[in-house]
């Protein structure tokens, strides 16, 4: 019988894809699959479920890019199967990683940015690691050369994102974080004079709160250590975690000085895939020079045909994500990214001047470019209870497809909630328009309808602060 005579069979290609055998079962999630599904039917299954997430784009809680340009899609296509651990069989690919760490010391001003050390990580919590690990290891040979204990090491902050706790436990330091108060939500000189000692290691001030999105004062932090220093002797690394705004404050705020102008300032993480615009995956920290990373802490790896120095807690890795970097850096420069920025700084006051006329909110941080990064961040005024929690509003919201977090803040103000946006680059003005739009009509939903029982912490909507 010839082919085309042949009546179709079940699962036959000229069968609609969703009449396939294997779109007519659930796919597994508890035991492995034992037989095979055609790539179609598989892509589609798997496609469909990822529907049910939410838009990212959508998505006003994570700093973390959610648009790429088509060329930074090809060029991660380009590199699927590149390991950029192997960097004798993939060498321009090493080749833009080192150039990447050289353009970000020379846009953070270190001293001599041709020949300073840093590297990629999966993303900026790596980074912070890699930089923990090289302040501890740089307090302990100081210690040791004078003779010294080093059972107590011990590190200052503000209010920090998660993986500096994971740091001190992991690394067994003792975290002193600057508690929020009212009206007092990140680490000033005075915050961390009172808790240092010979056993810091290293004060940690974040270029852009993860609560907040505000900049801690690094140049009034480093003049206290300086002064510290100078009447006791006592000399004490700083480390900014700018996992936001180092690539923020080199475009809109160039003249404050945060970075390696200070001396003090050893080493500076950042996320390339927040506001450096690349792809979800890549962090970056650079030292001040190559003296501050320790040599015991570089591995020599003889694999895959050569010498690899290798300083990263992760070992084979993606490498897209630092190709697309290396593009984002030659496609925009100063100028690109500068551009981009200042249009989501522009739509960061449109949605700040309008929030507090909303409702009775008050604004916890307005995203001046000055002294924050492009983030809104509002509470509930003291003394107004509206009948509905800002819990409430963050769960109407995402009936829009808003993800717009509700969350409380730490320390003696854990009893406040706070509303955050983060404005990037694909967050337009019409998009603003749009959410403040459907902001309003959620603090009137409230007032024709009110809430009888309102969201808990625990009830809302979970997000990252990522």
């Amino acid at each position: 019988m010839a082919l085309h005579d042949r009546a179709p069979r079940p699962g036959d290609a000229n069968d609609s894809l969703f009449a396939e055998a294997g779109l007519a079962r659930t796919l597994p999630k508890y035991a492995f699959p034992e037989g095979t599904m055609p790539p179609a039917a598989a892509y589609q299954a798997v496609h469909d479920e990822l529907m049910l997430d939410g838009n990212a784009r959508q998505n006003l809680a994570t700093f973390c890019q959610t648009w790429e340009e088509p060329e930074v899609k090809a060029l991660m296509a380009l590199c699927i199967d590149k390991n950029l651990i192997d960097k004798d069989e993939y060498p321009m690919t090493a080749e833009l990683e080192r150039r990447c760490v050289h353009m970000l010391a020379d846009l953070w001003h270190a001293p001599a940015s041709q020949t300073t050390i840093g590297t990629s990580g999966i993303g900026s919590s790596e980074a912070c690691m890699l930089a923990g690990m090289a302040a501890k290891w740089r307090w302990r040979a100081r210690r040791q050369a004078g003779g010294k204990p080093t059972d107590r090491p011990n590190m200052v902050c503000g209010p920090v994102q998660v993986v500096w706790h994971k740091f001190a436990r992991y690394w067994d330091v003792e975290i002193r974080e600057v508690p929020m108060s009212e009206g007092h939500y990140e680490m000033t000189p005075e915050d961390m004079l009172e808790r240092v000692d010979e056993n810091t290691i290293v004060v940690v001030p974040t270029l852009g709160v993860t609560y907040t999105g505000s900049y801690e004062p690094v140049a009034a932090l480093a003049a206290a250590l300086d002064d510290l220093q100078a009447r006791t002797g006592l000399d004490v690394d700083l480390h900014v975690d700018a996992a936001s705004g180092g690539f923020l404050a080199p475009f809109c705020a160039p003249d404050l000085v945060w970075d390696f102008r200070l001396p003090r300032v050893k080493s500076i993480s950042t996320s390339g895939h927040k506001f450096g615009l690349a792809p979800l995956g890549v962090g970056w920290v650079v030292w001040r020079d190559v003296a501050e990373l320790p040599d015991d802490l570089i591995f020599h790896v003889s694999y895959l045909g050569g010498d690899m120095p290798v300083f990263q807690v992760n070992f084979s890795r993606p490498a897209g994500q630092i190709v697309a970097q290396y593009y984002d850096f030659v496609r925009l420069g100063r100028t690109g990214y500068r551009d981009l920025h200042q249009a989501a700084y522009d739509n960061c006051t449109v949605l700040a001047d309008a929030i507090p006329r909303l409702g009775p909110f008050d604004l916890v941080c307005a995203g001046d470019q000055q002294s924050a990064i492009p983030a809104v961040a509002w509470r509930i005024r003291e003394g107004v209870d509206p009948g509905f929690t800002l819990y409430d509003v963050a769960d109407r919201l995402r009936t829009k497809g808003w993800q717009v977090p509700a969350y409380p803040l730490t320390g003696a103000v854990s009893g406040i909630a706070v509303q955050r946006v983060l404005v990037r680059q694909d967050v337009s003005r019409d998009l603003v328009e749009l959410l403040l739009a459907d902001f309003e009509e959620a603090v009137g939903h409230f007032s024709r309808h009110p809430v009888t029982v309102s969201m808990t912490p625990e009830e809302s909507s979970g997000f990252s602060h990522l």
